[in-house]
């Protein structure tokens, strides 16, 4: 099923640059001798990544080399390059039309930080997971050091971390807003979103001569601009939202009345004659050519409410049917976003990924392990997007929310492929997934309330009356891998939205039967509805809905299988109680989390402008605005954490001491209805040994030891002088 938001021109349908003689490159080289083996005497593009090069289609890099590649362009890659001088990416020489620079599948801070900042000494896009690869803030960096490498040559920035720094965010890891990427990077433009159909474009438009600074009307990019374009009517940000409710946009299918239909009703009778119907002029769509002004750089970092102002218009105007260009001033410039490049169709997705990739690392890493590759080898993309809208996450702001799924026959023919190439298959497809598992072919059942559509989410407070939900073809899907020669079982890994799957009890039977390896992964994110209301995810009635529903079709086909559900701590929105709320909740259910995790605030989400600014942005933005509890600090948030793992014996001072504070010191004792155990005696014994507040201060600014405190000598062995 195609988006019926559509694209004047096809992804494929350019003539290709005369470099296409050159054919198709085994691997995208890497280096001078590989150019040199393929007859290159330079590159067209050099794309720089901070992952290590896997030709695989899960691999953003791998997927805009081998689009490229099949326009006729000879595309090089700098993986992983040294950042602290040029050398490294002068290895390739200069390219003919420019460096095209992103971060990797991941943001560099994420993948280099944890969620309560502290280094990562790992890192699954590198070979044999070391860390420290990429630098912070890699896309910067990276775009930095081609400048120096090859000045003039056009530094074009994109992919996640690009993406979700295109416009003023505030930045968790410095605790401060900062400007949006493209100033700091000094790149020539930025491409945000799945960037095939603008980067096509944009190298076909500098092939034919055009000067990049020239280069200003191409969708899903933003520039740098001293003013707003020519020809654009502007519009403010607070005529639209003062700061309040979003108001509709008209229709552009509505019909025009006929002002003179009525009089001419009226004197039919009188005269026979039949009058002159002048035809109405056509008129514009409402959002075209029209950009909205938004508060400047310097006024969201001091003013916390037009910061949330600005999100909450920033995430409106998100459907590429009906967006508007948006303009921030940083300073004497401004950053200018186009709208969002059209979806992908059916048959351009199928193209996209039955290009010839090698599904398998780069040689030059040899028997290296990268884990991000092992995890998806015998995976399948089969869809982009998400309905979902869940203010935490980030796939809406890079994919957008319209969904863009592949054929089945182009699936099938990649499980095939994989069967009968990559090394190591034993039979198993580890995943037929995308952002959510079983939102594969879903549409909006209207073309004119899809092109229109400003809803942050389609399934949220409920599903839209307008949302398909008939999980057919994806049944028809699993039924017909799961049946494929050499196939021995097809699981699904990807989350399942389940709020959607008990629309369709055939699909939850489906899965429970045949697609679930003993565990399923779906994610509550949590219990209680405070929380809920700002993750925008629904209660639990269907979480047990669904869970009902997955028992029964597992006990009919005799298998004990089990759901694992995923939670968020310290989400914006959450207090103390809801946390204990969770933990009691997971108590009950005989739930003992392994892995936890503690909201991370990406850049450019709306959960992160509620933890930054304390405003609930999902609705009116005005000064007295519903105040939104966030759980900031370290001791705060390691508290929701600890709550999450209400079992781990590390927990249980900090958990107690919480109980307390809240007079819930019915939940301490031994009882199957209290959360942990009362202190005890060895609890109490290292308590005692501690030093006190004071005397820790003392020693740390003194180098002394706190009174009392006794030095255990280390034993010595036999046969050995002792110290002196």
């Amino acid at each position: 099923m195609q988006a019926t938001i559509k694209a004047e021109r096809s992804l494929f349908s350019y003539p290709k640059y005369w470099a296409h003689c050159y054919g198709t490159a085994p691997f995208l080289p890497t280096t001078r001798a590989e150019m040199d083996e393929l007859g290159w005497d330079s590159c067209d593009v050099i794309i720089v990544t901070g992952d290590a090069y896997v030709d695989h289609p899960s691999f953003g890099m791998a997927v805009l080399g081998r689009v490229l590649e099949a326009h006729g362009f000879r595309v090089g890659i700098i993986a992983q390059p040294d950042w602290t001088s040029k050398d490294a990416f002068m290895q390739l020489g200069q390219p003919n039309l420019y460096f095209g620079v992103t971060a990797g599948n991941m943001d560099s801070m994420i993948n280099r930080y944890t969620a309560d900042k502290k280094l990562r000494h790992d890192d699954a896009y590198t070979p044999d997971n070391v860390g420290g690869k990429r630098p912070d803030r890699a896309v910067t960096v990276y775009a930095q050091r081609c400048r120096e490498a090859f000045k003039g040559v056009p530094v074009i920035i994109g992919g996640i971390e690009a993406s979700l720094r295109r416009i003023a965010h505030y930045d968790y890891w410095s605790e401060k807003v900062r400007r949006s990427v493209l100033f700091d990077a000094k790149a020539d433009m930025l491409m945000f979103g799945n960037a095939e159909r603008p980067l096509i474009e944009v190298t076909h438009r500098l092939a034919a001569g055009e000067n990049i600074a020239d280069i200003t009307d191409l969708r899903g990019t933003a520039i740098i601009v001293k003013q707003p374009l020519p020809g654009w009517q502007g519009v403010d940000s607070t005529s639209l939202d003062k700061p309040g409710k979003i108001e509709p946009i008209p229709s552009p299918y509505q019909e025009i009345p006929d002002c003179d239909k009525a009089e001419t009703n009226k004197d039919a009778g009188a005269d026979k004659a039949q009058p002159i119907v002048i035809q109405p002029p056509e008129r514009r769509k409402p959002w075209e050519n029209v950009y909205v002004k938004m508060p400047a750089f310097e006024t969201v970092r001091d003013n916390k409410t037009l910061y949330a102002h600005t999100s909450r218009i920033l995430h409106q105007e998100v459907n590429p049917g009906c967006a508007r260009a948006l303009l921030q001033r940083h300073g004497d410039r401004h950053i200018w976003i186009n709208p969002p490049a059209m979806p992908l169709e059916t048959e351009e997705m199928d193209a996209v990924f039955d290009l010839p990739y090698q599904r398998v690392p780069h040689p030059s890493y040899g028997d290296a392990k990268i884990p991000a590759y092992d995890m998806i080898r015998f995976s399948i993309n089969i869809m982009r997007g998400c309905y979902g809208g869940c203010t935490f996450c980030s796939i809406t702001e890079h994919e957008g929310r319209i969904i863009q799924s592949r054929s089945e026959d182009s699936i099938i023919r990649e499980i095939e492929t994989i069967r009968d190439s990559v090394p190591g298959f034993t039979g198993v497809i580890s995943d037929l997934g995308g952002p959510t598992a079983n939102m594969y072919r879903l549409r909006c059942k209207s073309a004119k309330a899809e092109a229109t559509c400003r809803r942050p989410s389609c399934v949220y407070p409920s599903i839209c009356a307008h949302m398909d939900t008939n999980h057919a073809p994806t049944i028809s899907l699993y039924k017909r891998a799961r049946n494929l020669p050499g196939i021995k079982k097809v699981l699904i890994a990807s989350g399942v939205r389940y709020d959607l799957a008990v629309e369709d009890p055939e699909y939850v039977k489906e899965l429970a039967l045949h697609h679930t390896g003993g565990y399923l992964k779906i994610a509550p994110e949590h219990t209680e509805d405070g929380p809920l209301s700002k993750m925008m995810k629904p209660g639990m009635g269907s979480y047990y809905q669904f869970k009902e529903l997955f028992d029964k079709y597992s006990a009919e086909a005799g298998k004990k299988q089990y759901l694992i559900p995923y939670f968020i701590a310290s989400h914006p929105g959450t207090t103390d109680e809801d946390m204990l709320a969770l933990a009691i909740w997971l108590k009950e259910n005989r739930f003992k989390l392994d892995q936890v995790q503690n909201f991370y605030p990406s850049p450019m989400a709306t959960a992160t402008t509620m933890y930054h600014t304390e405003v609930d942005s999902l609705r009116k933005v005005k000064k007295d605005s519903e105040h939104v509890p966030s759980a900031k600090g370290e001791i705060h948030r390691r508290l929701h954490k600890a709550m999450l793992r209400y079992h781990d014996p590390k927990n249980f001072a900090q958990i107690r001491k919480a109980l307390i504070a809240m007079d819930r010191e019915d939940l301490i004792g031994r009882g199957p209805q209290h959360l942990v155990p009362p202190e005890s005696k060895e609890e109490k014994r290292q308590q005692a040994a501690r030093p006190k507040r004071g005397e820790r201060a003392l020693t740390k600014h003194t180098g002394l030891p706190p009174k009392g405190f006794k030095h255990k000598r280390k034993p010595v062995a036999k046969g050995k002088p002792g110290p002196r």
